[in-house]
Order: structure tokens, then sequence, then C-alpha cells
């Protein structure tokens, strides 16, 4: 038995093995037959009629279904004027190769009549007959993130949806291109596989499309019964810990225990019964699971080793691949080659040759050989020397022969593979995705498809029918309150919340039960950024605790307890009256452990005080004092003096001298002034916790999200400034225009009409018209004056020159003569402007009226 006949009768076994060798020599004759077309330069196409070559060039309308079916898309039809040229026709090598295949499955079909027909030669979405090779374009994608085989597959695996096989023991009909797969975002397990197989050819891979067979839950994507991958690896490990007693290093001089006076006949049975009640509670474990796995175990498939799936292979070899592996393209995960989801293999292609599968797959696929140069397990359709080969050939010294090539699979016809980076962020069709597993639901949205940037959400329920809600995880990105995740647990109602670094409340975790202030809540926080080194903070209706961390005062707990009101309820947190502070401190080195302060305790209700400093390491009790403070009166005065009578204690060495009451007084004052800033410290911690769930409250309400600088699409500051710019520069332009525009002063004489009448028209072209006689003529004055100005000066020089030639010395007559050659050229220059000013006056006037006729508001009129 053959792949394609596995399990089809409801039997197992072999096939025959006269049908295999019989088979195998059948094949051959495919061989012989492409040395024929090498040695006579053709193959004779008496097979084929005319009218049946013509039909791989004929054109038919067909639908390509997109995700219309789905709520993010509309199905359209192919539009053939927008195709390329390749989609619509077959190159002179592609009918040529048409021909081989189609001769190849005609002897194919006469060996194995019971085996499937071979997927060859679908219709494209033009209704053009294409090879399968050719459909595979080798295509290397400009982003990092989809270098890598995992990475690839499972982009491709959430970018696409389904559209099964119909029916699913039949290959389908048509073979999409990989552009208008990514362009529908819908296609079958044979298009999505081309797709993720043409990726993995550019990324270096040796890759492979494969046809065969697989079980009913991954042909249809049923993943209902598979664990959750987030809850994958949650799975913990209990590892059993050594006890104390083997830890305990055996000493040799260790005094040795006492014997013990015990039965050894009660001890084994003793033993007896606990063996027995384990092995009753594991077999009721089994019995449970069993039970379990029972109701859990699908309905009988009708269709077992009948449904028809492709998938991908990847050989061992290049990038760093030791092992062959399949990838499932519709979930992007990889298997091994024995797994139990795939049954059989029928044949696989790349994109330089198609094989067909020759071993017995009624085994599944865990005993399948994969050299495919071993034309006993793999038979091809064009003849191909393995690379192997042709390095030993190119390495033989041999003369250049004139003997036609073998025939070589032709380029593909697919165009371009691209892919934008908008549909790269945007991942899932429509920006999210729901998928049901085995007692959970995971929904998984695009970033920024929300307006609270939710990502992920995973719903994990109790029961098998997804009923009751067990926990429900969100996991969130880009929240401008660095809010990572929360975790809701419906038996107890309690929500965990955990932020990342950053966070300008510091918390790190928040688990509570409500946001009103008071309840049971606990808040950890990031130490480094508290100033006080605040770590953790446990509240609840009459308590809080307090943990700190790398503090100077060594400070590193303080619990506060809260005294009821005469009512019975609790108040206010700002108006709790304190019963008791309890306080811990570390060991400080630099002090004697008498000195020490390890714990104090606030009794408020009591009025005292009680301290007790570090255990000494020769004691085994520690130094203890208590303090009754004096009592004070409504205006803050004492009532009573302190006396030796209010401390006492616990002295630890009675030989040492008991401290003075100077000591012990100053003592006492300084815990009292310790006990208002504990105090004030607590009703600050009290208005931070308000603080805290008010922000987080206002937060949850109108949640924001950051957005880079550089995501000019989504930045509104960017695209303000953006809007600004254009703005202005559209304003600068409006304004250089306005200032260029001769007819505006003249306009603005008459309020800027938008349109002018016959009369106003005429007068604008007068007023123009004089404006600019008038400024030839102020320019004719100007020069006028310049020349009568130097013409004088020269005048002028020149009679003092006269007057005093024969005093002047050899300087002065020098500068004399430089002055007058100076005034004699501007003089000479300002006649040249004269003459030109003359010459070109009724040119601009000219071109100013022609260029006025022409101007758009006053052409109509004149």
């Amino acid at each position: 038995m053959f792949c394609g006949e596995v399990e089809r009768d409801g039997g197992g076994g072999g096939g025959d093995k006269s049908e295999h060798r019989s088979s195998t020599a059948g094949m051959e004759t495919l061989l012989e037959l492409e040395e024929k077309e090498h040695e006579g330069g053709g193959i004779e196409q008496k097979e084929l009629s005319p009218q049946e070559l013509l039909d791989g060039e004929k054109t038919v309308n067909i639908n390509i279904t997109s995700p219309g079916d789905t709520p993010f898309g509309q199905t359209k039809p192919v539009n053939l004027s927008e195709c390329p040229s390749s989609y619509q026709h077959n190159s002179p090598q592609e009918k040529q190769l048409l021909v081989i295949a189609d001769n190849f499955s005609s002897q194919y079909s006469h060996i194995f009549p019971n085996r499937k027909p071979l997927f060859l030669c679908p219709l494209n979405e033009c209704g053009v007959k294409k090879f399968v090779s050719t459909t595979l374009r080798s295509t290397m994608l400009p982003y990092s993130g989809l270098y890598d085989w995992d990475n690839c597959a499972s982009f491709v695996a959430d970018h696409l949806v389904l559209q099964a096989l119909d029916p699913p023991i039949e290959p389908p009909r048509r073979l999409i291109s990989p552009t208008l797969l990514l362009e529908t975002q819908t296609g079958t397990c044979f298009d999505i596989s081309t797709l993720l197989c043409s990726l993995l050819l550019g990324a270096g891979y040796d890759a492979y499309c494969v046809t065969g067979y697989a079980v009913r839950e991954m042909c249809l994507l049923d993943q209902s019964r598979q664990e959750c991958p987030l809850l994958v690896g949650e799975v913990e490990v209990k590892v059993e810990g050594t006890s104390a007693e083997d830890e305990r290093q055996v000493r040799k001089y260790a005094v040795k225990p006492p014997r013990e006076l015990r039965s050894n006949f009660e001890r084994a049975q003793q033993e007896r019964k606990e063996q027995e009640a384990r092995a009753e509670v594991l077999r009721s474990q089994q019995e449970a699971q069993r039970l379990q796995e029972e109701l859990e175990r699908p309905p009988p498939d009708p269709l077992q080793g009948q449904m028809l799936h492709c998938w991908v292979l990847v050989l061992a070899g290049k990038r760093e691949i030791r092992d062959h592996f399949f990838i499932d393209p519709l979930t992007g995960k990889g298997y091994a080659l024995g797994d139990e989801s795939f049954l059989g293999v029928e044949a696989l292609w790349n994109q330089h040759n198609y094989w067909v599968n020759m071993q017995d797959c009624g085994r599944g696929c865990s005993d399948m050989e994969y050299n495919l140069g071993d034309t006993t397990m793999w038979e091809s359709v064009l003849f191909r020397i393995t690379e192997k080969e042709e390095e030993e050939e190119l390495e033989e010294e041999e003369e250049w022969s004139e003997e036609p090539k073998p025939f070589e699979m032709p380029r593909s016809w697919v165009d371009t593979i691209a892919l934008s980076k908008q549909d790269l962020e945007r991942r899932w069709p429509g920006g999210s995705r729901c998928t049901q597993y085995r007692k959970a639901k995971l929904e998984q949205f695009t970033p920024y498809l929300l307006p609270d940037g939710l990502v992920t959400r995973l719903t994990t329920y109790t029961d098998l029918e997804c009923e009751e809600v067990d926990v429900v995880r969100e996991w969130f990105q880009n929240r401008l309150d660095h809010l990572e995740e929360r975790e809701l647990q419906r038996a107890t109602n309690v929500t965990i919340e955990r932020f990342s670094p950053g966070c300008k409340l510091k918390l790190k975790t928040h688990s509570y039960v409500s946001l009103a202030p008071g309840t049971e809540r606990r808040m950890d926080f990031h130490s480094r950024a508290c100033p006080d080194g605040l770590l953790r903070r446990v509240e609840s209706p009459g308590q809080m605790e307090e943990t700190f961390d790398h503090r100077d005062d060594l400070l590193y707990s303080r619990h506060v307890f809260y005294a009821r009101s005469p009512e019975g309820g609790s108040e206010e947190p700002g108006g709790r009256p304190l019963e008791r502070v309890v306080e811990r401190f570390h060991r400080d080195a630099a002090k004697a452990a008498r000195e020490d302060v390890a714990e104090r305790v606030f009794l408020f209700a009591e009025g005292s005080i009680e301290v007790t400093f570090h255990l000494e390491d020769d004691r085994i009790i520690p130094v203890r004092r208590s303090f009754v403070k004096p009592r004070v009166l409504p205006d803050g005065q004492r009532a009573e003096s302190w006396r030796p009578g209010m401390v006492t204690g616990y002295q630890g060495d009675p030989h040492e001298d008991p401290p003075k009451n100077v000591y012990l007084y100053e003592m006492l004052t300084a815990l009292m002034d310790e006990e208002e800033k504990v105090a004030l410290q607590i009703k600050h911690s009290e208005t931070e916790v308000r603080e805290i769930l008010a922000t987080r409250e206002r937060e949850e309400r109108n949640p924001e999200l950051r957005i880079s600088i550089y995501d000019t699409a989504r930045n509104e500051k960017v695209q303000r400034y953006r809007e600004d710019m254009i703005r202005a520069q559209e304003e600068s332009q409006k304004q250089v225009k306005k200032e260029i525009d001769l007819l505006a002063p003249f306009l603005a004489r008459l309020g800027d009409p938008e349109v002018l009448s016959s009369q106003q028209a005429q007068k604008v072209l007068e007023d123009c018209l004089a404006n600019q006689r008038m400024r030839m003529i102020e320019q004719d004055k100007i020069l006028q004056a310049r020349y009568d100005k130097e013409t004088q000066a020269l005048q002028h020089e020149q009679q003092r020159y006269q007057i005093n030639q024969l005093n002047m010395s050899k300087e002065e007559e020098e500068r004399y003569h430089a002055y007058c050659s100076e005034t004699v050229f501007k003089i000479g220059v300002i006649k040249q402007r004269q003459s030109r000013h003359k010459e070109i006056t009724p040119q601009k006037h000219l071109a100013l009226k022609e260029k006025l006729i022409r101007d758009p508001r006053l052409a109509p009129h004149l």
C-alpha cells in the first residue's frame, strides 16, 4: 500500500511488492522519454491534441474568494487587465513543461490507478495552467524579523486566513500566486504553503512544498483540543528538595542520637499501609485521567487518512539546520518527521523539480527517507543531477561536447513578492484574531488598534465547553502609564496589574479587589525609584504593612495597626486612629548590639513605647526597655513630669551598671519625637495611596498611549507641526504672489472686488500704465540729478585746480588727476544709463500693457 491508501479501506498493512517493482520500472520510462527529447531536440506531442494544448492558454474569469466571508474583506473578481503578461500567457518553455507534466501524469495514472491524481498543473487566478514549481518565487523580504524560519512561518500563519478544501479529499482546482494571496489574505493550505516556501527559499533554507495526508484537526486548523502556547510555558516543574536531615553534615565527634525503641514489625506494617494508600491514590488519579481523556477524545473521523493537506519540508544542510523537519503553514509550528499528525506523503516540489513518493506510508512518515536522488524512493518529473554529482563533473577534466543539456525548469511566472511595512505591523487580517484552545481563548490585536493599548487577551476556563471563566489575562503595549499586564481571577475577584520600569507612580505590581480606599490591596514598588526606598505596601481595612530596602536608617519593615471607630466601623483612610506601629531595623555593625535598635513599638492607645535591641552573640535574650509617656493636657502641656518609674526593661548582663536617668530621659524624648515623625509618615503613606488610586482610576478611564517621535503616521504633534509648516509655506507663497502682483495696489483702491466691471478694468489698466510712466520719469530725473551733481563737482574741482595750480605739490596734482579720471568715468556711466533708459522705456511700456491685457482679471473686459 502506497501513500494515498493510508487506512482508506479501514486497514493497515503493506502493499503488493510485485506492484511496487513493476511501478518503479514503469516510471523509468519517463527518464527514457526525456533522454529521447535530449537526443532528438524535442518530444512528440501525439498524446495531446492541439485543442488540449490550447486549453492551457484560455483565460477564464474566476472569482477569487478574498476575505469576503470574513469580517474584514469582500469578495472581488480578478481584473485581468491589471495582471502581468506572465499571469495570462505561457512562455514556450512553460508550454513544453506542461507537455512533459501531462505525459508524466498520464503514465502515473496508468501505473497507479488506485492513487490520487498528482497536483501538477493547476489553474492560476487568470485561469491559465501553471506548473506548481513555477509558482514558487524565491524572495528575501527586507525585514530582519522574517529571516528565521520560526518568525517567518508564524507571520504567514497569522497574516492569512484558511479557506478549507472542498471537498477535503481532493486537491484544489487553482493555485493562486503569492502576490494575490498577500492582497486577499485568504487561501487554501496549498496557497499558504507556496508563499511560505517562497519566503524560506529566499531566506536560504532548503525548503519544499509537500502534498499528502494529515489528521482532521490539522487540515481544518482546529486547535480546540490543544494547549495554549502561552499556558504551556507556564507549567511549573516541582522539584523535591532534600530534607534538612540529608543536608546536615555528619560530624566525626557528634553526639549520637538516642536509640529509637520501636518495633521493626510495626514500622514495616506502617510502611506497607502507606504504600497501599499511595497506590490507591495513584490508581484513582489514573482512573480520573482516563475518564478525562475519554471525555475529551474527539469523535471518530470518517475521512481518516484521506483528508489532503499541504505543508513545508525543510531539509538539513543549509542555514545550520541539522535535522529535517516539517512546518505546518496554518499554525507556523515546526514538527518532527515522525509526528503522528502527518499520515502520508504523495509528492513534494521546489523551484527546480517535482518528486513523487515511491515509499510505503502505511505507518505514517516516520520511516520515510528524503534522499531525493534515490530513484527507488522518489521519482522526479524532470531529469536533474544532484549538486554533489554536478561538483564531481566539474572536477573531472573532460573534453567539451555538443550534447544538449537537460530540460531545466522555467523561471517563475509570479511577480515580485512585496510586503508593506503597514501589513507587517498589522500582522492579522483586520488587525485582530481569536483562537480557541483547550479550556482557553486567545485574542490578539495589532498595537495601537485598541485605544487602551491591549495586544493580547488570554481567557482560561474551568470546563471544556468554555462557559465558566477562571482567569482573564491581558497584555498591553505602549501605555503611557507603563501598564504591561493585568490578571483578573474570577474566583476571588482579585486583579493583579504589572508595570514596567518608568511608571510615574513607581509601581511594579498592584493587586487589589477594588480601587476604593481602605480595601485590601498589595503594591510592589521599584525601590530604587522611591526616595524612601519603599519596596512593598500591603493594606487591609485594619492594617498597613510597608517594606523598605536600601535605607540609610536600616529600617526594613513598618507594620501599622488601626483602632476601630466608636461606632464599630472604619473611618476614611485620612482619619483612622492609630493603635500600634511596629518598626524593625537591620543590624548596624558600627554600633554595639545592646545599643542597636532591632524593633520599636509605638503603642498610641496605651501611651507607651517599647524598644528591643539586637541580640548579642553570647546572649539568648535581647535587651528590652519599655517607656511610659507622660500625660499631656489638651493645651499641649505635660500633666506630669518624668520619673524613673516610667522606664522598665531587661538589662541582660546583671554585672553591668544600669543606664543613668539622664540617658533614659533623652532616649524617651528622642522616641517621642520619632513617634511624631512616624505618625506624619503614616499619614503621608495614606495620602499617597489615595493619590495612586485616583490616578489609576483616571488612567483607566482615559488611557493614553506612547507614540514615538519617529512614528509620523500616529504622532499627532508631528502631524500638527507638519500641517503648520505646510500652512505657513502656503501663506508665504501667497504673500510672495501678492507682493509681485502688479494690480494689487490698484485693486485695493477699489476694495479688492472678486469680479471687475468694464469701467473698473479700464480704470485699473490706465492707472497701472500711468503709474509706470511716472516711475520711468522719476528714474530719468534721478539719473539727470546724478549727472548734474557729478558735472558740477568736476567743474568746481577744475576751477580750484586752475587757481592753485602753481602752489600744489606733486601728490596733490596726482590726487587731482585721479579724481578727474574717476569722475569722468562716473559721468560716462550715467550717460550710458540715460541713453539705455530712453531706449527701453517704450519697450517696458508695451510689455506691461500686453501683460495687463493677458491678465485673467482684465482680459474679459479689454
